[in-house]
């Protein structure tokens, strides 16, 4: 079976893995000319965990990952609210492991055979089986394969030629991400466990990432602005985090703007079919999510791993599509509504007064 799949980032990656495997013919196709990946640390749960051993590739996730043992919740200034253990622990002693996304997306991508990625194609055209590409900025490239699988993000070029016209919906957030020194963190990471620190509108996240002495820092706040990037000052920033613990303000205080990644926050409505015969949606071009459960690159393996295995199953493609469908909308969706439950009636009324949380109304791109 001859493979193509759109997008070099965990879905695509991850199915790239999955599938190749099963001994297909497969090709990735990314429109940037080069791998990078900005923003922050994330959890890769242990079901997450349990498929990169069944292909192998566990020990490689690992090597640049630390495991860790429960997340915390605490109010502003640091009463601790509730503790957990990460869910889903395991027979073989998966844990929820904390990772840097760019040190995943290279982990992923160096268990790919040299070749198998190809960098600067920006897709034009499917026309069933056919996809046609611009390669870096030149006329086009036509190639056919047996199947074809959009990884490309929350504003999929191929949910768009399928008929699916769902464009992303913004949140009311905004998302700002920094990895910094652990030394920079004023004493607030001493083990390898997630804590959240909530305030009024603000969220404030520390992940430790000790296996390379960092901590990602990470702040959503709510905020009318929907520019996907969004410009703010240090001075923005350090209003989000009035009335938080005297360290999370000298964090913010000490930070380099350059280094911050900004980004409004946008997920998108759940669409009714994920594939046509022969071309199928994963991760975020399917179901992007809001980050609050942290299960965007999560779901994104989830689905490479899934779609593996419907394959393996069905006797056509076709077949293998609607059962792979069948398998992951229904938790998708629910994560989908569940992400969307961020903020409680007051603290959406501080910043858009007179309206109802997100999760109480209808939303509107």
């Amino acid at each position: 079976m001859r493979i193509a799949i759109v997008g070099a980032g965990y879905g695509g990656a991850a199915a790239a893995k999955a599938l190749s495997l099963l001994g297909a013919d497969v090709t990735v196709y990314e429109q940037a000319p080069r791998i990078t990946e900005v923003g922050a640390g994330i959890g890769l749960r242990p079901s997450t965990m349990a498929l990169f051993r069944r292909w192998g590739i566990r020990d490689a996730i690992a090597r640049v990952s630390s495991p860790s043992d429960y997340f915390q919740i605490l109010t502003a200034t640091g009463e601790p609210i509730m503790q957990e253990e990460w869910p889903e622990k395991d027979v073989f002693d998966h844990t929820t492991h904390l990772i840097h996304r760019g040190d995943f997306i290279d982990a992923l991508l160096g268990e790919l055979p040299d070749g198998m990625v190809r960098l600067g194609h920006r897709l034009e055209r499917i026309d069933g089986n056919e996809l046609t590409f611009a390669v870096n900025g030149a006329d086009g490239e036509t190639v056919t394969a047996d199947l074809i699988i959009g990884a490309d993000g929350i504003k999929s070029v191929v949910r768009r030629m399928i008929g699916e016209e769902k464009e992303p919906v913004f949140s009311g957030e905004h998302a700002y991400r920094v990895v910094i020194d652990i030394d920079a963190a004023h004493g607030m990471c001493t083990d390898d466990n997630l804590r959240m620190y909530i305030g009024r509108g603000t969220k404030v996240y520390l992940l430790p990432l000790r296996h390379r002495d960092q901590v990602s820092f990470d702040i959503t706040a709510l905020c009318p602005d929907s520019t996907w990037n969004p410009v703010v000052t240090k001075d923005d920033l350090l209003k989000t985090v009035e009335g938080f613990d005297e360290r999370i303000v000298n964090i913010t205080r000490d930070l380099d703007m350059t280094t911050v990644n900004v980004k409004a926050v946008y997920d998108i409505d759940p669409i009714d079919t994920w594939h046509t015969d022969s071309v199928v949606l994963i991760g975020d071009a399917a179901h992007s999510m809001l980050h609050h459960q942290g299960q965007g690159a999560n779901s994104a393996i989830m689905d490479a791993g899934a779609l593996a295995d419907a394959l393996v199953r069905a006797d056509s493609v076709t077949e293998a599509l609607a059962a792979f469908q069948a398998t992951r909308k229904p938790v998708t969706d629910e994560l989908q509504r569940i992400s969307r439950q961020g903020w409680s009636a007051d603290e959406v009324n501080d910043v858009f007064p007179g309206q109802k949380p997100a999760s109480q109304q209808p939303r509107e791109a």
